[in-house]
């Protein structure tokens, strides 16, 4: 009998919302209440997700206060993201054994040669980097940018040298989350308003999405796409899910707790 999985598609939900539900997806696989489960879904308006180890301070809090765009701090690491128009994913699995068994660059490698083959079959050919040596990665120039796609680390999806889907990831003993995402269009000017940068960067202007490489690409297609090269990279089968009611129970108490809450959000 074929392995099976979960595969959810949430549609367009507010930042804390995702960031709890992602989290307690991650619990479920963790406590053994849930099989591996891979997420897709989008953000009900622009809104500013922050790396676990990352400083409030990168970003102008002020605006987006101001401007109604909500900042929330994920549970994964890695760098800031302006979700706007985009595909986010998150998928967790136990790492104990089987197919993520093998560590972090490992599980890394796997889910982006997945990810790898959904693209090609779009129609866009992209390349895995596969660099350890942080000296050899590129855009070091911009280093220090507080900015996810100025840099592409390892095992990460690239067009030309240009970062096509962000990934960060948290392990726990047995269990893992990794969120990434994958940009349909950039929104250049607000980029440039949430990270303080007084003129728009050339590399900025240099990043990629989706409809810059297909114009006519439908994204509810895609999403199918990305479901299906996950069966066949994995060799299992997806199961339609929707979140338990103890899991909406608990993403209702961690989401208000955490996501939502300043000592969460301003904690670095």
């Amino acid at each position: 009998m074929m392995t099976t999985w979960r595969f959810i598609d949430s549609g367009l939900c507010s930042a804390s919302y995702n960031m709890a539900l992602d989290e307690v997806l991650a619990i479920s696989v963790r406590e053994g209440k849930s099989v591996p489960a891979l997420r897709i879904y989008g953000w009900v308006n622009p809104s500013v997700s922050i790396g676990y180890f990352q400083k409030i301070k990168d970003i102008d809090f002020e605006y987006c206060a101001g401007k109604g765009i909500p900042v929330v701090r994920r549970h994964t690491g890695g760098r800031a993201l302006l979700h706007d128009e985009e595909i986010t994913y998150s998928f967790s699995s136990q790492t104990s054994d089987g197919i993520f068994s093998g560590g972090l660059m490992e599980s890394y490698k796997k889910i982006s040669q997945a990810f790898q083959h959904a693209f090609k079959r779009a129609g866009i050919m992209t390349e895995i980097k596969f660099l350890q040596d942080k000296k050899h990665l590129f855009n070091q120039k911009e280093k220090g940018s507080p900015l996810c796609f100025d840099s592409i680390s390892f095992a990460e999806l690239s067009v030309n040298n240009k970062k096509i889907i962000g990934s960060a990831q948290k392990r726990w003993r047995n269990c893992m989350l990794q969120q990434g995402s994958i940009p349909i269009s950039i929104n250049n000017k607000l980029l440039q308003k949430i990270f303080k940068l007084n003129e728009i960067q050339e590399n900025i202007k240099e990043f990629t999405a989706l409809k810059y490489l297909l114009p006519d690409i439908e994204i509810e297609n895609f999403k199918e796409i990305i479901r299906s090269s996950f069966e066949q990279t994995f060799n299992i089968k997806f199961i339609d899910s929707i979140p338990t009611q103890e899991e909406l129970l608990l993403v209702s108490n961690i989401e208000k707790s955490k996501y939502l809450s300043n000592d969460w959000t301003f904690r670095r």
